[in-house]
This record gives C-alpha cells, structure tokens and sequence, in this order.
C-alpha cells in the first residue's frame, strides 16, 4: 500500500486508470478491499450483492448511475461475474481511478459455481463457467499494466509507463460539432462513438441550445437519462411506434434518435421521412453490442447523410489501460473484417468445439459482426452454457468465414409439453420448441429433440455464394438422431428464400411485429426423423388453414396457399378445449374459435363474433359488455366458447375436458 498513492497520483497526471485483480477467499478479498478503501480517498462505488460492502449497488441496478462520473470502484466477481456491468462500472470511473476486481481463490475460480449464469444458461442452478474464467484469467495474466494480488502469493505491480501529461480534447472537440449542428441545415446527421466520448450528452446539449423545438426517441426511454439530464426541461421524450402512429407527426426542427442501431431499419426508415431534419445515434463498440452493422446496412443506403464520429475519451486517456483490457477481455472491440481471400469453394465447413478457444473467438466476433444484439452475454453463453454447438467455415490458413451456433432445444417429459400447450408453464429455453406446443398447437414439438440455429452469418464478401446453405447442410449431418432442426426469424421475403431452399418448412407466424427487428417472428422446422415429418407436414397444413384468419391481421403477403374449406376437424377442437378449459390464448386460438363460429351460424349477440368478425377493438367491446377489463372479458369469451362447443355436441365437449384434465396430470 506505501507505493498506492504514488502510483495513483501518476495514474491522475497521465489520465489513465487501471484494473487491480484480488484473487482469494472471500474474507481476504473484504479485508484487501477495506485497506484499498482507507488508503485513497474517492467514492468507492462497488457493485455487489453483498451487503457487507459499503456502498454496495447490485449489478442489475447500474444502469441508474450510467452517465455519472465515479472516482474508484470495487467490481464483485466473488459469486458471479456479470458482464455487461463490469463494462458498464469502468465507464463511470475518471481518470486516476482503480477498478477493483474481487474473485474467488485464483485455482479454484474456473470450477466456482457462477450465480450470473442463471441469466443465460437455462439452468436451474448455478453453473461453473470454467471456458470463460479461463480466457479472463489469460488477459488478466497477459497484461501487465494491471495489479494481480492472489492469496497467499506477492503482489505484481504494474509495469511503470512513460507519458506526457493528459491534456483532455474530448469536451472540445464536443463542443466544436455541437456548434455544426446548431448551424446545421435540413437533412440526415448521423453520429457514432464508443462508450464514454459523450454522445448522449451531446444530443442533450443540442435540445438545450436550439432555438426552436426538438424530439427524442429511443427503443427505450430509459436509456435516455443522460441525454434528459443535458436537455433539462426541454427534454420531449416520444416512443417510435408513438410518433409513428399520428397521420401528421409533431411540429419539430429535429428528431434525436438516440441509440438508432437498436431500432428496426423499418421503422427508422419512416421516422426519419418525418422531420426536416434528424440526428441519428448509434454505439460503434460497447457492452450493449454493435452499431457497426447499422452503419453498413442502413446509414450506407441514406441519401447524402452527414457522419460524424466523437473519437476522444472525455474522463480518461484514448488508449486508456483499463478500457483496452475490457474490451480485450470481452471482445468489445470490433473484429476489423475478413479479408475473403479464399474462394468458397476452398472454405472447410466443420464442427468448432470449445476446446479450440482462438477458433471460437473468431466465430463469436464474425457473429457480433453480423448481428447488433450481439453482448457479452452472448459470448458467456457461448463459452460455457449447455447444449450449444458451433459450425464454422474456415480457409485454409484457419481465417473463419462463416458461422453457425446451434442450441438443443426438446425433450420435456409428455406432461410438462402438453401443460405448456395448456399455457400453465413455460420453462426456460427450448424458444421454438415451446412456442410449437404453446402457440402452434403442437406439444409433441416440445417432446421430440431437435435444435435450433440460433445465429448464422458469413463475412461480406462471401455471402450468396452457398457459404450458408453448406453450414446448413452441416447442421443437418450432425444433427442425426435429432427429430428435426427449426429456426425462428424475422419475416422478410428473401430470408425465407434462404431457408426455403434449404429444406425448411414455415411452421408458425406471428400477428404482431417483433420490437427487435420489425417484422414478424416466423418460425420453420426441418424434419430429420419420421416423426420430425409428421409434425412438419401438420404444422404446414395448419398454418394454411390458419391464415384464412390470420392473413388479414398481417400487412405483408405470406407465401402460402390458403385453404378456404374452414369445418372443424380434430385439431380445431383440442385448440378449442385448451381455449374453454384451460389457459390457451385468445390470439393463438382465434383460428378455431372462427371456424367454431362458422359451423355453429352464431351472430352478433355474442363477444366472440363481433371481437373475430367485426374486429371491435377489445377495449370498446368489453365497455360495451360491462366488463371491467380484458381479463373478464377473456373469461366471458371462454364462456361462450363452452356454449358453443356443448351446442354442437355436448358429450364430445364433457370427454375432451376430461382428457385435458389428465393430459396435464400425466401426459396421457
């Protein structure tokens, strides 16, 4: 501790900061943390579920304090190491400040139960994660400008490095595009920056000065405190799907919308047809995933827009030691492309275990390329969480080209998969598995083993040239023994091409767009077994029964034939039975209840009829009814779904209620 503020006061001159790592059991680690404490005076912001720690946030909490400026903090990693927040409390801390890193005993932490895996796993208790402690311990060790203090051995220093003093340029060079944009004239801004080189700020500061009226909108309007804080009362907060629900948008100079990349391309191409002029902001690298694919999907094809990028750090040095760790260790920063030099017939399509971890990397930072969402999260779930498998394209010099990661997905018990088509459970994971059984009517798509391709991308300059259909094609062989393979998508014409002609049967659509991407969730299966072919064959009958009714509530085309002969059949009354009987939705049973409705001749006098024929809004209708809310209303359409099914045949009704009651029990 003698050489502590010495080395802190360089640290404040030089404008950097640094990670320290203590590494030992738990008491030790307080007890270092105590000494830490009373030798440099500063807010000593620690996050941890431990109460014991003073000043203690948990993680989950911290996005209160992002924007906010902190002088030193203590990281707990003692019972889980939760990523996001650990990116996100190194963004708060200015320059002079240590980050303190508690885990557990250095040996033994790749085998320590992590609580932070329940978030990803799908497990029901906590998992160790020994592939990602791993690859952390590797950066921790391989970079000497942080202090590594294990239990029970010395303390290695921080190689001592020789910089001039920091002069910060970040507030100025701020300052200098605040003053372009208040000159600006109508048209498409765009500004990017990484984490930390005040962006939201500065759009804050833009509301606050311009003369006339400025709007904000955001995926989420908590995202935007700090941007509110800057604006002060000019702060006008209005939601996507708000703004774009009024035939005339409100009066306004700009639209900011702050954190573009996370709104579907969609909807950002009609937000910004509204205003005359509009700021676009995105994060180009960061713990929430990449705005890189933003800027080559969606900014590339705007009409002369203007980029502007905020390079400079405001509270620390560019090159700063603790954010290069972080983003080493967390793979924030973004992969700088392949350089496609192999032609795809020359690519070698195989399996990527977790023993190969360079190899791993390489295909998580294609797919972070590829997909926005893509956050450490996802790369603690792909390092350690069951049940994943990968498959990469790869050149002969080993440059990854193509990936694929598939999840395993089926093989609930005959009970549990009809209760979750009853709507009584919904265990974690299995994502389209469960929404066969739940929404599609399908609980045997719960029972059978499958896996689903989560993610797949291939590097530019190679896509469309079959990369993807032998990924595909790999998945299947290695898939033997599974009933069938399925993916879930957003709806647009040529990703359903792509699965189309690679076997795929479209299974399951949405009526309601996806706030991720805004289309309409689809789901499609691959039959690899007899009875994988059974549930295909019956859930694409199905679904061209369906959109019969369902066509009409989707504003897009779905490439099907729609079969217009609507008598109920088999299927229609189990879907009716979960409806009257158990916790079915209204939305996934509305088919059955049409045709119910036409076979039974039943009018206007009924909610159900004006609800699926008239499509009165269900706000009006339970009004109308006198009915407190959609939960009653819900139940009096149960009712009458009752009414209906017993008009038809009243002992067919009393048998199939019985059966439910004991497919739930027991599955049969």
């Amino acid at each position: 501790m003698k050489m502590l503020s010495s080395v802190t006061a360089e640290m404040q001159r030089t404008g950097i900061r640094r990670l320290a790592v203590l590494a030992g059991e738990p008491d030790w680690c307080y007890q270092q943390a105590q000494q830490w404490r009373a030798a440099l005076t500063g807010d000593w912001l620690c996050l941890s579920e431990d109460p014991q720690l003073p000043n203690s946030v948990a993680p989950s909490a911290l996005r209160n304090l992002l924007g906010q400026e902190f002088r030193h903090a203590i990281f707990d990693a003692r019972q889980g190491f939760h990523s996001e927040a650990f990116a996100a409390l190194a963004g708060t801390l200015s320059a002079g400040s240590w980050l303190l890193l508690l885990t557990p005993p250095w040996d033994a932490w790749p085998q320590h139960p992590d609580s932070d895996s329940l978030r990803w796993s799908e497990s029901d208790a906590p998992i160790a994660t020994p592939h990602f402690v791993a690859h952390l311990q590797r950066q921790l060790c391989a970079d000497r400008q942080l202090l590594l203090h294990r239990q029970h051995q010395p303390c290695r220093q921080p190689t001592p490095l020789t910089l001039p003093d920091w002069r910060p340029v970040g507030a100025q060079q701020q300052r200098r595009l605040l003053h372009h944009f208040l000159q600006a004239q109508p048209g498409i801004y765009v500004l990017t920056a990484a984490r930390g080189r005040g962006k939201s700020a500065l759009a804050g500061m833009l509301m606050q000065h311009w003369p006339g009226r400025c709007l904000v909108t955001a995926p989420a309007k908590v995202s935007t405190a700090v941007l509110a804080r800057f604006a002060g009362e000019r702060f006008v907060f209005i939601a996507p799907d708000a703004l774009l629900a009024s035939a005339a948008p409100p009066e306004a100079d700009w639209l900011i919308i702050d954190e573009a990349a996370a709104i579907p391309a969609p909807l950002l191409q009609r937000l910004i047809t509204r205003f005359p002029r509009v700021l676009l902001t995105t994060t180009v690298q960061g713990y929430e995933g990449t705005g890189r694919g933003f800027l080559l999907k969606f900014c590339a094809a705007l009409p002369q827009a203007h980029f502007y990028q905020l390079e400079e750090p405001l509270r620390w040095r560019q090159g700063d030691p603790l954010e290069s760790r972080i983003h080493a260790a967390l793979m924030l920063d973004e992969a700088t492309g392949v350089a496609n030099r192999a032609s795809p017939q020359a690519l070698t399509i195989s399996a990527c275990g977790r023993d190969n971890g360079p190899r791993l990397l390489a295909l998580y930072q294609l797919l972070t390329s590829a997909h926005y969402r893509t956050t450490p999260l996802d790369l603690r779930r792909l390092m350690d969480a069951p049940g994943q498998q990968f498959i990469a394209a790869e050149s002969a010099c080993g440059e990854v080209s193509g990936a694929a990661w598939l999840v395993a997905e089926g093989g609930l018990t005959a009970a549990l998969a009809w209760q979750v088509w009853a709507g009584l459970r919904r265990p974690r994971g299995n994502l389209v598995a469960q929404s066969l059984a739940a929404h599609a009517g399908f609980p045997q798509a719960a029972q059978l083993r499958s896996q689903r391709i989560s993610r797949i991308a291939v590097a530019p300059g190679l896509r469309r040239q079959q990369v993807g259909r032998r990924m595909i094609d790999a998945a299947r062989e290695q898939a033997q023994g599974l009933d069938y393979l399925s993916v879930s998508f957003g709806f647009t014409e040529e990703l359903w091409r792509f699965w189309q002609r690679c076997g795929f049967t479209l299974a399951r659509i949405a009526t309601q767009r996806e706030a991720s991407s805004g289309c309409y969730s689809a789901m499609a299966i691959y039959p690899l077994s007899e009875a994988g072919k059974q549930l295909s064959q019956q859930a694409e009958q199905q679904l061209a029964r369906d959109l019969y009714w369902l066509q009409p509530l989707i504003d897009q085309p779905i490439p099907l034939t729609i079969v217009s002969q609507q008598a109920l059949d088999e299927a229609d009354w189990l879907t009716l039975g979960g409806f009257a009987f158990a916790h079915r939705s209204f939305e996934v049973s509305l088919p059955a209840l049409g045709r119910l409705l036409l076979v039974t001749a039943q009018g206007e006098e009924l909610a159900l009829y004006r609800m699926i024929m008239q499509r009165q809004p269900p706000a009006s209708l339970a009004a109308a009814l006198g009915l407190s809310g959609r939960k009653a209303l819900l139940s009096h359409w149960r009712e009458e779904a009752q009414q209906l099914m017993r008009l038809l045949d009243a002992t067919r009704c009393d048998r199939l209620r019985d059966a439910i009651a004991r497919k739930l029990i027991d599955g049969n």
